[in-house]
């Protein structure tokens, strides 16, 4: 799923059979208000793996190998707190569980739009870009 500004990324597929292990998420913060949902979520396996879930500029979903970044602070923009338990999205629930599925969609001209992860209970958690920010749902 090649995206034209961000190339490739990872294979997700990867995912398949490995539990997740941990759930890092990024978020902004302005003026004492936290964003709705994460800018980035990295699902860490148990094979030790990290895997980054985002938006690029470009309006695409990027699924890369990367670590968790540091907190920063952007003066009077806010600052982007990084951590495993700084507020709700979907993945959250599957703290601990194994991956039993993934699959990924593409639109030809930006790449990857849409990433599914299920689960072995059924559940499935997709995220996408909307209007540019990282959507998560159930």
């Amino acid at each position: 799923m090649h995206c034209p500004l961000h190339g490739a990324g990872t294979d997700p597929t990867r995912l398949v059979g490995r539990s997740i292990s941990r759930i890092v998420a990024s978020w902004h913060v302005h003026d004492g208000e936290r964003s709705e949902a994460p800018l980035d979520v990295w699902l860490i396996d148990s094979e030790g793996d990290s895997t980054r879930i985002s938006t690029g500029s470009d309006w695409c979903l990027i699924v890369e190998c990367a670590d968790p970044h540091q907190p920063y602070d952007m003066g009077e923009w806010g600052r982007i707190e990084v951590g495993e338990d700084l507020g709700e999205h979907p993945f959250l629930r599957h703290l601990g569980d194994t991956v039993a599925t993934v699959a990924e969609f593409a639109d030809p001209l930006t790449g990857r739009t849409l990433l599914e992860v299920g689960f072995t209970d059924g559940d499935r958690v997709r995220a996408d870009c909307w209007e540019g920010d990282l959507r998560l749902t159930r």
